[in-house]
C-alpha cells in the first residue's frame, strides 16, 4: 500500500514505479524545447557547482590561476607556464606539448654509430626504447661528450613492465658469446668518451647475465682504459653476489633505476621488480664498493604526487645515491600505460633544485631527460675521472 499524490494505491511496487515513469515521460514530452534546454542547463550547472564546492582550497586557487576561456579561444593553452603542466582528465586524449617536441636526429656521428651497430649485430636502448634524445646523445660535439647506450644480453626481456617498449619473451635466445668482444671493438672504433651498458632482464640465466655484463666492461677497458663506463643494470632478482660481479668489473658508474615512486611500483613495473629490491641493490653497491658512483632515475607523469616524489628522493639520499635523473614518462605504444600528466619544465627545474639541496652530487631533471641522457655530461664525467684518479674503484683482477 502506497500514497501517490492524494490517492491511496494498493499493489506491487513495480507497477507504481512504472506508473511514475510513464507520468514523468508524458510531462517531459509536453515541455517546449526551450524548457527542456533550461532543465538540462540547470542540471549541468548544479553538477558543476557541487563538484566545485567539493574541491580543496588549493585546487580552487590553481583553477583560478589556470588558462582562461580567452586562452582556449585564441589557442594559447600550451603557452601556460604554471607548474602543473598538462593533466589528463578521464577519457581525454592529451596533446603533446611544445616542450616535448624534438628535432630529427642527423649528423656524421649519428650515421657512423648506426652503421657500426648493424655490422656487429649490437643493440642500443636508445633505439629499442625509442628515446627522443638519440640525436643529441649520439652526436656529441665540440663542447659535448658523445654518448651511446649499448644494450647487452639480447633485445628480448623476460619481464613485462608497463612503461617499456622493449620486446619480451619467456625464453629468449641465449646471449651472443661474441657480444662482449664486438662491443669492445665498436666502442674503440667510435672514439667515445663515455659509454653506458644496459641490458634487458634475463631471469632465465642463473646469474641474470652478470658475468656477461662484467666481461663486456673488461673488453672495453682492455682496448681503451680512458673510456668511462656506466652500467645500468637490472635487479638480478635481488642476487647481491651478481650485483658485486658487475661492480667489481672495472666500471666507473653503477646505475640501477627505481623507475617510479614506491606507491606506483605495482602499476608500473613487472611484479618481479619492487621498490625495496631496487633500494637494496643501490645500498649494496655503496656499502661494499663505496668508491663507485651510484645513480638512479625516476619517471614523472604517471600519476604520482609531489609528496611521493619527495619521499622517494629522501629514501635515495638515505642510502647515499650520488646521482639522480628525473624525466617525463612518454607512452611508447597504445598497449602501454597512458600519460597522466605532462609535467611542466618549471616543475622539473624545481625538482633539480630540490635534488641539489638534498645533497645529490648530480641531479638532471627535465622533460626529455632519460636515465642515460647525456650521461657523459661535464660534471658526471669529471666526477668519474676524479674517483678513478684516486684509485679507489675496486676491480676484480682475477678474471681475464
Amino acid at each position: 500500500m502506497f500514497t501517490f499524490g492524494d490517492r491511496l494505491y494498493v499493489g506491487p511496487f513495480s507497477k507504481l514505479r512504472d506508473m511514475a515513469t510513464s507520468i514523468n515521460s508524458l510531462l517531459w514530452q509536453r515541455l517546449s524545447c526551450a524548457k527542456r534546454a533550461q532543465v538540462h542547463s540547470n542540471s549541468l550547472c548544479g553538477v558543476l557547482q557541487r563538484q566545485y564546492t567539493n574541491l580543496t582550497k588549493d585546487q580552487k586557487e590553481k583553477l583560478a590561476e589556470g588558462p582562461s576561456l580567452e586562452d582556449f579561444i585564441t589557442g594559447n593553452v600550451e603557452e601556460y607556464h604554471g607548474e602543473d603542466g598538462i593533466k589528463r582528465i578521464k577519457g581525454e586524449k592529451l596533446r603533446l606539448p611544445k616542450w616535448l617536441k624534438t628535432e630529427i636526429p642527423i649528423g656524421k656521428n649519428y650515421s657512423e654509430l648506426k652503421k657500426t651497430l648493424r655490422k656487429l649485430n649490437l643493440h642500443t636502448v636508445c633505439e629499442e626504447a625509442k628515446c627522443p634524445n638519440i640525436g643529441e646523445c649520439w652526436g656529441g660535439g665540440e663542447h659535448a661528450t658523445a654518448t651511446a647506450t649499448i644494450m647487452v644480453l639480447g633485445d628480448q626481456c623476460t619481464r613485462g613492465c608497463r612503461f617499456c617498449s622493449v620486446k619480451t619473451a619467456k625464453n629468449p635466445p641465449p646471449p651472443d658469446p661474441m657480444e662482449p668482444v664486438n662491443t669492445g671493438k665498436a666502442i674503440a672504433e667510435w672514439g667515445l668518451d663515455y659509454v653506458v651498458l644496459t641490458s634487458v632482464d634475463r631471469d632465465d640465466l642463473p646469474d641474470g647475465g652478470a658475468a656477461h655484463f662484467a666481461q663486456t666492461v673488461r673488453e672495453i677497458k682492455s682496448r681503451n682504459n680512458t673510456i668511462l663506463v656506466e652500467c645500468l643494470t637490472p635487479d638480478f632478482r635481488g642476487d647481491l653476489e651478481a650485483v658485486s660481479t658487475v661492480a667489481m668489473s672495472g666500471l666507473d658508474v653503477y646505475a640501477h633505476n627505481v623507475e617510479t615512486v614506491k606507491e606506483m611500483q605495482w602499476l608500473v613495473r613487472d611484479p618481479r621488480a619492487n621498490y625495496a629490491q631496487s633500494l637494496a641493490v643501490l645500498r649494496h653497491v655503496k656499502e661494499k664498493h663505496p668508491a663507485l658512483i651510484t645513480k638512479t632515475s625516476i619517471m614523472l607523469g604517471l600519476g604520482e604526487t609531489d609528496d611521493q616524489i619527495l619521499r622517494t628522493m629522501q629514501d635515495l639520499r638515505k642510502i647515499d645515491v650520488d646521482c639522480l635523473t628525473l624525466g617525463q614518462y612518454m607512452q611508447p605504444t597504445k598497449r602501454h600505460l597512458k600519460v597522466k600528466e605532462y609535467v611542466h619544465p618549471d616543475k622539473f627545474k624545481y625538482w633539480q633544485e630540490m635534488g641539489d639541496k638534498m645533497g645529490f652530487k648530480y641531479t638532471a631533471s627535465g622533460p626529455l631527460v632519460r636515465s642515460s641522457y647525456k650521461a657523459g655530461e661535464f660534471f658526471l664525467k669529471n666526477l668519474a675521472q676524479q674517483r678513478k684518479a684516486e684509485k679507489l674503484v675496486d676491480v676484480d683482477t682475477s678474471k681475464p
